[in-house]
C-alpha cells in the first residue's frame, strides 16, 4: 500500500484510510467491524478516520482494533455538543470532554489528530474552539489539530499557523475544494484527507442507497445527473457500476496536495476492491482534465455553484 507524508505533521498514512461514517449511522455489528479492519491492516492501510458523531464508530474501532493501536495513525472530530457531554457546541467544555471521551471510547492514550467539525468561519475566527484543542495537544492527549470542513472557512483553516491537517470534500461530483482550498493547504504544507472520494456512489440510484444515505446521497446524485450530459463528449458513457467506483477514486488521488483519500464501507468485498483501485496509481493527467472540465460544464448549466458539500 502506497504511503504519503501527511503534510507538516511527518506521519506517514496510506493513500487509501477507512472511514467510519457508515459503520456508525448503518449499525454494523462490532464482528463485521473487526473483520474488516482488521484485514485492512493487515494489507498495510494504517488511517482510520471516525467522529464523535458517528454513533457507536468510536467503540467499534476501540474494541476491534484496539490491541493494535501502533499500526495506524488515529484521526478523529470534535465540537458539536452531545446530550451526555456538559458544554455547548464548540465551548472549550465541550471539546475537553469529547476528546477525553474518545480516548475511552477508542482504547488508546491518544490521538493522532483531532479536528474541529465543521464549524462555520465565525467559530474559526473567534479561536476559543481551537484554543481548547491545543490545551489538549500540549497536554499529550491529541499529537496535531485541525478542521473537517468545505469552502471558506477551510482555506481559513488552513492557513492557520497550528492547523496541521485539512479533511475536505473533493471528488467528481465536488470539485471546489481543489481551487479553493488545495492551494492554501499547499502553501502552508498542511496534510490533506479527501472525504467522500467515491461521491457517495452517486451513479446509483437513491433507492439503492443504504438507509441515511438515500438523502445523504441526493447532492451529489443531482449533480452527477447533469455530469452524465457530459459523458458522451468525453466517451464515458460506460458501465457505471464498475467504471465509475475506480475513476472517481483515481481522480481524487490525482490531486495535487491531497495525501489520503479516506473510504467508508460496511463490506469487506468493497474494501477489497478499492485497495485495488488505489494500486493502479492516479487518474492519469488527460483524464483528470476531462472530469474537470465537464465539471465546470455542468455546473454552468446547473446555473449555481456548486460549493464543497458540507
Amino acid at each position: 500500500m502506497q504511503r504519503r507524508t501527511l503534510g507538516k505533521t511527518g506521519l506517514e498514512v496510506s493513500v487509501i484510510g477507512f472511514g467510519s461514517g457508515p459503520i456508525g449511522f448503518l449499525q454494523i455489528d462490532a464482528r463485521r467491524v473487526g473483520t474488516i479492519l482488521n484485514w485492512l491492516l493487515d494489507q498495510g492501510v494504517n488511517l482510520i478516520d471516525t467522529a464523535a458523531m458517528y454513533l457507536g464508530s468510536e467503540q467499534a474501532i476501540g474494541q476491534s482494533v484496539g490491541h493494535r493501536r501502533d499500526e495506524y495513525v488515529l484521526v478523529s472530530k470534535c465540537g458539536p455538543a452531545y446530550e451526555d457531554l456538559p458544554g455547548e457546541a464548540w465551548s472549550a467544555e465541550v471539546i475537553a470532554h469529547t476528546v477525553d471521551r474518545a480516548l475511552k471510547r477508542l482504547r488508546t492514550d491518544h490521538l493522532d489528530v483531532m479536528l474541529l467539525h465543521s464549524c462555520d468561519l465565525a467559530i474559526l475566527e473567534r479561536g476559543t474552539a481551537l484554543e481548547a484543542l491545543l490545551r489538549a495537544r500540549e497536554a499529550g492527549k491529541v499529537r496535531f489539530v485541525g478542521y473537517s470542513g468545505d469552502n471558506q472557512p477551510a482555506a481559513y483553516a488552513a492557513a492557520l499557523p497550528d492547523m496541521a491537517v485539512i479533511e475536505t470534500s473533493i471528488n467528481i461530483c465536488d470539485q471546489a475544494n481543489i481551487d479553493l482550498v488545495l492551494p492554501k493547504t499547499q502553501a502552508h504544507h498542511v496534510g490533506v484527507i479527501a472525504k467522500r472520494p467515491l461521491a457517495n456512489a452517486a451513479w446509483k440510484p437513491l433507492a439503492d442507497q443504504p438507509g441515511i444515505y438515500s438523502d445523504y446521497a441526493r447532492t451529489y446524485s443531482d449533480r452527477f445527473r447533469l455530469l452524465a450530459g457530459e459523458l458522451a463528449a468525453l466517451g464515458l458513457e460506460d458501465d457505471a457500476k464498475t467504471a465509475w467506483p475506480e475513476r472517481a477514486l483515481r481522480f481524487t488521488l490525482a490531486q495535487p496536495g491531497v495525501h489520503a483519500a479516506i473510504v467508508g464501507t460496511t463490506s469487506a468485498d468493497h474494501a477489497r476492491v478499492n485497495l485495488a483501485i488505489a494500486g493502479k496509481g492516479p487518474l492519469d493527467p488527460d483524464a483528470v482534465r476531462a472530469l474537470r472540465s465537464a465539471f465546470r460544464h455542468a455546473e454552468s448549466k446547473a446555473g449555481q455553484e456548486w460549493l464543497g458539500q458540507a
